[in-house]
């Protein structure tokens, strides 16, 4: 596959064209290469690089959501014909924003990023219960589970995350991550969840990190 190509890729999710995505992941699969050459040498490293602007404060939120979504635009045709879904992660993950808290659009942006660099989330929505999360992390094989909270009010239901997977017995089963606004790093640590996130990007470089 030539550089061309590549370049094609990586500039089509740079400037948040999801129909230029979609065509060049097409031209890819119709040149008969194998298609993750495209996403590994191409897509995935551009949106990498968005990730690095949107973290740098080169590339604000609405540039962000526009190239997630021309990512997961580019992926859906890629992953659409690979046998069983190769070249995705291991990771299997519920993302949800914590009960009491109707505030998703970080969570949104983050499912989004990572399923544009191949994870498989089920996003469960907002306002989600602790007994909920656990229950359909229990019945899904999922082997993370994510929560957002956007009010310092809501953070306390990431700790009761924590207490609830640790009184069942289930919490060497998952990896826990925690995100949102007033999340820390030292909150993290304080409640015992494995990964936090400062931001999407982020969380999607902690979780491949987590994997190594």
């Amino acid at each position: 596959m030539s550089d061309v190509l590549y370049n094609e890729a990586i500039k089509a999710i740079l400037e948040q064209d999801k129909d230029k995505a979609i065509e060049v992941a097409k031209k890819a699969i119709d040149s008969g290469s194998d298609p993750m050459e495209i996403m590994n040498h191409g897509f995935i490293v551009g949106i990498t690089q968005v990730g690095d602007q949107f973290s740098r404060g080169t590339m604000f939120l609405p540039e962000l959501v526009l190239s997630a979504e021309a990512m997961l635009a580019a992926t859906e045709v890629i992953m659409a014909k690979m046998p069983g879904g190769a070249g995705q992660h291991s990771a299997n993950i519920v993302a949800a924003t914590v009960q009491g808290d109707m505030h998703d659009l970080g969570k949104g942006i983050a499912v989004a990023m990572f399923r544009a660099n191949g994870y498989t989330v089920h996003d469960i929505g907002r306002d989600v219960p602790v007994e909920t999360i656990i229950d359909y992390a229990e019945k899904n094989k999922i082997d993370i589970i994510a929560t957002s909270a956007l009010l310092t009010t809501t953070m306390v239901e990431q700790k009761k995350l924590e207490e609830a997977l640790r009184a069942a017995k289930l919490r060497d089963k998952y990896k826990t991550l925690v995100a949102g606004g007033p999340v820390t790093a030292r909150w993290a640590k304080r409640i015992g969840a494995d990964i936090y996130a400062e931001d999407a990007n982020d969380g999607v470089v902690q979780v491949r990190n987590l994997q190594k």
